[in-house]
């Protein structure tokens, strides 16, 4: 099996920066693409990062030039650097990773459990 496990979510004043980090471990050979989805009662969840295992990244227009998607290989890591945070970002991120088994090498889909993220105005 697979986990992941998200941490540095709070509660972080306008403006300000909070840096969210998610490890896999388990059965893994290989991680292929993994990124950040925020969820906000009422809504459907959103992709908010993307990054590839080459490093390539995309990102939702609402957080264009203010979060920074990133990953350490070697750790099966990934982190989302969030400056300039609104209250708008207020949301439960979760992880997510298109991981390889190392038992059978099929790519299967895992989640994090999530973690809350409030920016207060």
């Amino acid at each position: 099996q697979v986990r992941l496990v998200e941490s540095g979510g709070g509660l972080v004043q306008a403006g300000g920066s909070l840096r969210l980090s998610c490890a896999a471990s388990g059965s893994i050979f290989s991680i292929n693409a993994m990124g950040w989805y925020r969820h906000t009662p009422g809504k459907q969840r959103e992709l908010v990062a993307a990054i590839t295992s080459g490093g390539s990244t995309d990102y939702a227009d609402s957080v264009k030039g203010r979060f920074t998607i990133s990953r350490d290989n070697a750790k099966n890591t990934v982190y989302l650097q969030m400056n300039s945070l609104k209250p708008e970002d207020t949301a439960v991120y979760y992880c997510n990773a298109e991981v390889v088994w190392l038992r059978n090498r099929q790519p299967n889909t895992f989640w994090g459990q999530g973690t809350q993220v409030t920016v207060s105005s």
